[in-house]
Parts: C-alpha cells; structure tokens; sequence
C-alpha cells in the first residue's frame, strides 16, 4: 500500500510514542522480530523548518519506497520522528532520546552545523550512529557520523576558481550566518580567494534568522566589491536576496554566488529575487537524467504537491537511507557497530549520479557543480566535473588525496 506524506508521517508519530514505552530493537519480542526502528530528527517547526521540513519528507519517501521494496531482511523499518525545532539545545535532547530511551541503532537528521555539533556527543559517548545530509565545513572526523552532503573541496574548491576566472571577479565581499558553518566556510574562501590572486574585503555576519537586511546590503554596496560570497542560512537568505533587490542590486554587475542557497530557499523568495545568481552544489533539480526526473515525481507525488522543488540537502537524505540499507544488508545485523563497518565502501546510483561512501573517512563522493538560477526558479548547469571525487573534510588545513588526515585509524592531529 502506498501512504501519502499525511498519513505517513502520522503513522510515524504514532508509533514513535508507542515505542518509546515499549520494546527496544534489541529486545526479544515479537513486534521487534519483523522491525527496525531508526530515528528521524529534523526542524518541523522554527525558522529552519522552511527546509527541514523537506529533509524528513525525503527522509520518509526513502523509508516507504524501502519497506514497499520489501524491507530491510524482510524486516520493515519504522521511523521514530523528533522535531528539533530549530533549536541546538532541543536536537541534543531529542538525539539522547532516540539513542537511549528508544535504543535506535541510526538517526538520521539536522541541517545546520550547529545541531550536527549538539548532537554528536550523544552519538559519541553513546557509540551511536548519525546520518548527516547537509553539505557542510569540514574539519570533523568522527567514526559516528556518515557525512552524505557535499564538503568544501567538493563545493568551493571548484567554485572560487570559476567566479575568478569566468566571471573575472576580484573583490569579494563575505557574508553569512552567526554560526560554525558560514564562519568556517568563510575560512576556506579566504584561502581560495587568495590563491587565485584576488582579494575578500569583507567577512561580515548576522545572526541566523536575522530578517533586517538593509544596513548589511547597504554596507556591501560601499565596500567597493564586485562579488558577494553568501553563506547565509535557512530564512535569512529569502530576507536577504528580497533586500539586495530592493537596493537596486543586480546579479548582472554584482552577482551573489552562494553555497546554501537552493531550489527551495528560491521558491520562498520568488524566483526574481535569485535570477542572474549562481550556486554550488552537487546536486540540482535541473539534472536531466531519467534518475532524477522520476525521483522528483515520486517526491512531489509523496508530498502531494505537483510544483514542490528538490534540492541537495533533500537529495542526500533519500540516497542515504538506501546506503544504510545496503549497510545493514551488508552487515546482516542492525546494531550500529555493523552498520559503520557495512557502510564503508557502499555505492547507489542516486538522483545526482553515483556516489560512494569513502571507507576512511565516511564522507560521501559527489559529483561538483555549478549552476546560475533563472527566472524560473531553477538553475542552468553551467560547469560540472566529469565524474565524482574525493572528499577531502580537512582540504583547508592541507589534506590531499595522497596525504589524508582522517583515516580509518582516526584524525592524524599531527597534520594540523
């Protein structure tokens, strides 16, 4: 039987509170025998519930697509959902819930860095394991986390490059959110910037969520620069888009070249807010391949809405359910030890092309691109690597292909 994204998620929530009270996965009961039960923890309510919301949709989308397939063994997976409510301190205490109150051997969840860090000492100390899919800063190196979103060497490393060389563009004013993400990205920037012989004259933030944006956009046109690097966040990137507009700025001469802003983040804003603009990522809605073009009408069919729009942070969190699948599959047990050892190595063909979970390091292979966003609301692909890379979470400190700072064996803190 095929649920629609309502009677989905309130079947979920149901059985969230009933096993709460009830068996563990690891316990002997029947109910247990012909289940596994995973966590799911993203914003539903709070400012970053405006793309949040889309990550548990796909979260969910994969769940159903799996159990009608057949489950896991056989067995079916049953969600258990968490909502963060755009608040780190509520995403540590929903992530311990999960972990030691329902005993789910996987979470999967969080957008921001900042729920990623609240959450990761539950999965630490707990040898827990996450799920993360949101393209994110780097420097992390945890054997508790799969990272199956984009990291800087996949997202910037190729984009500085090109706004330098393509669009010959030498000042860059650096604007973000108040928080790990857009300050640590901004790092890499500053690196890339300089190498490629240009200069950042700014590196400027306001808080997340922030929606007053006119001393900010007003401060960028006096800086004399003629490129914005955005690393703004959640809904703090319509109110800025909308106010750089307003200004009378224009992605024609002054383009904003982000590395958050996305199919969705455009749709709140209107698309003529964004038009002219560019992004990075590895994953957009505009891939023209079968994969993807029936992925997104099975997403729209689950969420019942025939014009809602895919992104990279959605896309990762359908892929990596299959990765775990194929994990437990793999490790023919659903206990998080397993499951670590069964993920490393997986492949799935997903929306945006293949991608394999390196078995060093538990970062994702992706495919980079770049895309400049239309009056349509979606991008036009304009410059794309052949084939998917390394991920390289420490490629600001250093970190190559032939010389890895997160192995295996753990993060070489003597390289940094």
């Amino acid at each position: 039987m095929t649920l629609n994204r309502r009677k989905f998620i309130k079947q979920s929530s149901a059985l969230g509170a009933a096993t709460a009270l009830g068996p563990s996965l690891y316990a002997t009961s029947s109910q247990a025998a012909d289940e596994i039960e995973v966590g799911v923890l993203f914003s539903l309510t709070g400012g970053l519930s405006i793309v949040e919301k889309s990550l548990a949709d796909a979260t969910m989308m994969a769940i159903e697509e799996i159990n009608a397939a057949g489950g896991v063994m056989g067995k079916m997976i049953k969600p258990i959902m968490e909502d963060g409510a755009s608040d780190p301190k509520t995403y540590n205490e929903k992530a311990s819930k999960l972990v030691i109150r329902d005993r789910v051997p996987t979470v999967f969840g969080s957008y921001t860095s900042a729920s990623r860090k609240a959450v990761l000492p539950v999965f630490e100390k707990r040898r827990n394991l996450y799920f993360y899919p949101t393209y994110y800063e780097g420097f992390e190196c945890s054997k508790n986390v799969v990272y199956t979103g984009a990291v800087p060497n996949q997202q910037l490393s190729n984009f500085i490059p090109w706004i330098i060389e393509n669009l010959g563009k030498k000042k860059f004013f650096i604007v973000g959110s108040n928080y790990i993400y857009p300050r640590e990205m901004a790092k890499v920037c500053k690196i890339l910037i300089e190498q490629g012989g240009a200069e950042w004259v700014a590196d400027e933030y306001l808080e997340l969520g922030h929606s007053e944006w006119g001393a900010m956009v007003n401060r960028i046109k006096e800086s004399g620069c003629d490129v914005v690097l955005s690393n703004v966040v959640g809904s703090s990137v319509v109110a800025f888009y909308r106010e750089f507009k307003n200004q009378g700025l224009t992605h024609d001469t002054l383009p904003i070249c982000a590395t958050v802003t996305s199919e969705i983040e455009i749709a709140a804003m209107g698309a003529e807010f964004a038009a002219g603009s560019f992004t990075s990522f590895p994953y957009f809605q505009a891939i023209d391949t079968d994969n993807n073009n029936a992925f997104i009408e099975r997403y729209r069919a689950f969420v019942n809405d025939a014009s809602a729009v895919t992104h990279h942070a959605l896309e990762s969190s359908y892929f990596q359910v299959f990765l775990w699948k194929q994990a437990v599959e793999k490790a023919g047990e659903a206990t998080p030890e397993a499951i670590r050892e069964g993920v490393k190595g997986q492949t799935f063909e997903a929306p945006n092309g293949t991608v394999t979970i390196d078995p060093d390091n538990l970062h994702a292979y992706l495919t980079p691109r770049i895309a400049q966003w239309g009056a349509d609301g979606q991008g036009t692909i304009i410059d794309e690597y052949p084939e998917p890379i390394q991920p390289l979470p420490y490629v600001a400190y250093g970190e190559t292909g032939d010389n890895l700072f997160c192995t295996a064996a753990g993060l070489d803190t003597t390289k940094l």
